[in-house]
């Protein structure tokens, strides 16, 4: 169906990376630019008037993905457990979800063919992630909530923990855990995380 012609343009721009997000996670990086239009419902010119091409659609959804999860770490305040807390489960839910999966797949299987597209969509999910933590983590030490350390490896080091193995427990076929057992899972690696870096008496 084509866009109404009341449309904000930030409703089409949020449509197209919706598109995106679900052609790239059914077809993989090979869908075409033609298919995402379709699925947003707006002309191919449309499309070229948000973005300057498919890479820049790609890299896009890898930053609205990663920005979705980082929210988490600056809204509804509470102490750092509660915030990393809240943080830990968004990032779980996008990691071993199914549309974090199928984006991890399709990334997975263009990077030999498109590595700057791959280095790109790093620096923009992943990357910005890592630097994001860092930057929150690193306040937490100066504040002496945690003990002074490099932040980037805390940082890296909290990623690690909450993905345990279970994106790759999840990639073969594993199920999800029931919420229950998910809320204790990342709660234990939270308490964890901040008993190695709790601040020296």
């Amino acid at each position: 169906m084509p866009v109404p012609a009341d449309s904000t343009q930030a409703d089409c721009h949020l449509r197209l990376i919706r598109a995106a997000s679900e052609a790239f996670m059914k077809e993989g990086y090979r869908a075409s630019i033609n298919q995402i239009a379709a699925r947003a419902g707006v002309a191919r010119q449309t499309l070229y008037n948000h973005f300057a091409g498919k890479d820049d659609l790609f890299s896009e959804v890898a930053n609205i993905a990663a920005k979705s999860i980082l929210v988490s770490l600056d809204d509804g305040g509470g102490d750092i457990r509660q915030r990393l807390v809240r943080f830990g489960a968004t990032y779980r839910e996008r990691l071993i979800g199914d549309e974090g999966l199928a984006l991890f797949r399709t990334i997975s299987a263009e990077a030999p063919r498109f590595p700057e597209l791959a280095r790109a969509f790093y620096d923009k999910g992943p990357g910005q992630m890592v630097r994001r933590l860092a930057e929150f983590l690193s306040r937490a030490m100066d504040e002496k909530t945690l003990r002074r350390d490099d932040p980037k490896h805390a940082a890296e080091t909290l990623l690690a923990m909450l993905d345990s193995g279970d994106r790759s427990r999840r990639l073969f076929g594993a199920p999800r855990l029931p919420a229950d057992q998910e809320r204790a899972r990342v709660s234990r690696i939270v308490d964890c995380f901040i008993r190695a870096f709790a601040p020296t008496r």
